[in-house]
C-alpha cells in the first residue's frame, strides 16, 4: 500500500540519523528481505543503480534499417520509484524500490509491510537524491528481483549502508 500523506525524509533528516536508527533500519531491512521472499526472488549479488542519467527517464530510439536517420520509435525506460519507511519514525528508510512498469499482479503490500512499515511513492531524482544521501558510492547498490523469472525490479535494503557524508 501507498502512503499519501507521508513525505519521505530529506538529506538533511536522514544525515541527522543516529546509529540506534540506523541499527533498526537494518535489522527491520532483514525482516523485510525475508517476507518479500515468499513473493519474489532476489538476486545475490547487486548491479548498476537504475536511475541512469540525470534525465527522469533513459531513452531508447530504434532506428529504420533501410533509412537509419528516421526513428521509428522512442521508447523510454520507466521504473516505479517507491520508499519503504518504519511508521514508528518516518526518518528511517528500510529499503528503496525501482520496480518496472508491467502488467504483472501487484504484491500484496498490505501483508509484506504489516503494521511496521509503509511504502511511499518518490520521483526519480528525489529517490536518486535520497539513494545518494545513504549510499555514496556511485553504483551497485541494487538487488534485482524477479518474478517467475523475469527481471521486474531493483531493491536497495538499510543493512548496505555503507556510509553516510
Amino acid at each position: 500500500m501507498l502512503a499519501a500523506s507521508l513525505n519521505p525524509p530529506t538529506r538533511e533528516e536522514v544525515k541527522k540519523l543516529a546509529m540506534i536508527d540506523i541499527a533498526i533500519m537494518s535489522g527491520l531491512a532483514d525482516s523485510l528481505r525475508s517476507t518479500l521472499k515468499k513473493y519474489i526472488q532476489i538476486d545475490p549479488y547487486t548491479m548498476s543503480d537504475p536511475f541512469g542519467y540525470e534525465d527522469e527517464y533513459n531513452y531508447s530510439v530504434i532506428l529504420d534499417r533501410q533509412e537509419p536517420r528516421r526513428a521509428v520509435a522512442m521508447i523510454k525506460d520507466e521504473y516505479n520509484y517507491s520508499v519503504i519507511l518504519d511508521r514508528q519514525e518516518p526518518r528511517r528508510v528500510v529499503a528503496m524500490l525501482a520496480s518496472k512498469l508491467e502488467p504483472l499482479p501487484q504484491l500484496p503490500w498490505d501483508d509484506i509491510l504489516g503494521d511496521r512499515l509503509i511504502r511511499l511513492s518518490l520521483s526519480k531524482p528525489d529517490a536518486n537524491a535520497l539513494k545518494n544521501e545513504m549510499m555514496p558510492k556511485d553504483t551497485n547498490n541494487f538487488y534485482q528481483y524477479r518474478r517467475s523469472g523475469k527481471i521486474t525490479g531493483f531493491i536497495m535494503f538499510a543493512f548496505q549502508i555503507c556510509g553516510q557524508h
